[in-house]
């Protein structure tokens, strides 16, 4: 072979490698919250890398733009988050950084859940004496299993659209997950009965799709408004209010301060209960199907 001829094969066969390569390599997902990495996780399988940005030990109301999450976005072919203002504090500024245009608003990268649901809570009407409030309606859509199954349909298409040669892998990998899920529905609806028409005082009102499900009353929160942390003068009527009459239980989850639901349980003689809110809330909620079953099995021990 002409020696000449060695640079140029040379440069087709690195080319070669190259798109190779890119066929084969995963999509890079950047999830908001640990619930769409595991949504992710099941539609897409191993056709994905998934980093998580937050955890369920943090609010993602107050998350810090940190320049490793710039580094992540920027390398990203997806971003799925939870939108309706939820990440308002953090995302843009992650997004205008990054400077990547795949997963910018309106672009096939990027994916709120929010977005593709009717949300609960809508406000009448804004005022920011009312606290955190969400414009476009109650944020916390994961725990509301029917719901979650809409937008793992949307996240399946949108898995297609952006990675068309996969098509029937995801849409086997999602026809698998809503068959399992609707099943799981199913047994949780039956084994949450006694539950039902329960009522609770929440720490924040994050819970709105569970109690809408399985018909749980929510009759007061911790947080004076929404976003303010509870105080000794609102913990005080609360404590008069519900003392002769107390609720099933006082929720919290793990990225909220245990001790006022703590303080009101031994006032009012209810049963505080830390529920795990997302993956990672405990050592059992380690995927969708066991968040949903640990959730209920704390909630049914606590009835007892």
């Amino acid at each position: 072979m002409n020696r000449y001829h060695l640079p140029i094969l040379s440069i087709i066969t690195s080319l070669f490698l190259s798109a190779s390569f890119n066929t084969s390599a995963n999509i890079r997902v950047f999830a908001c919250e640990p619930e769409w990495g595991a949504l992710v996780e099941e539609l897409a399988g191993d056709k994905v890398t998934i980093f998580v940005a937050t955890t369920a030990q943090q609010d993602p109301h107050h998350i810090e733009a940190r320049p490793s999450l710039i580094a992540k976005m920027r390398r990203a072919d997806i971003a799925v988050c939870t939108g309706a203002e939820l990440e308002v504090g953090w995302l843009p500024l992650l997004l205008r950084i990054s400077g990547n245009k795949k997963i910018q608003a309106n672009q096939p990268g990027y994916f709120e859940a929010t977005s593709q649901i009717e949300t609960l809570d809508k406000p009448e009407k804004l005022d920011r004496s009312l606290g955190d409030v969400h414009a476009s309606g109650n944020p916390h859509v994961h725990l509301g299993p029917y719901k979650l199954l809409t937008i793992a349909e949307s996240l399946k298409d949108r898995f297609v659209k952006i990675d068309s040669s996969q098509t029937h892998y995801y849409e086997q990998r999602f026809n698998d997950f809503k068959q399992r899920w609707l099943a799981a529905i199913l047994l949780w609806e039956q084994r949450a009965k006694p539950i039902k028409n329960s009522q609770a005082i929440v720490y924040h009102k994050n819970w709105a799709y569970l109690f809408d499900w399985l018909h749980i009353r929510r009759v007061a929160e911790l947080e004076p408004i929404p976003g303010v942390p509870p105080s000794a003068a609102h913990l005080a009527k609360l404590k008069q209010q519900f003392a002769p009459s107390p609720p099933n239980f006082i929720l919290y989850g793990p990225h909220q301060n245990a001790k006022p639901a703590n303080w009101l349980a031994k006032k009012i003689d209810a049963p505080a209960i830390e529920l795990p809110f997302t993956i990672g809330g405990n050592k059992n909620a380690v995927d969708l199907f066991s968040l949903y079953s640990n959730t209920i099995d704390k909630l049914l021990i606590a009835m007892q």
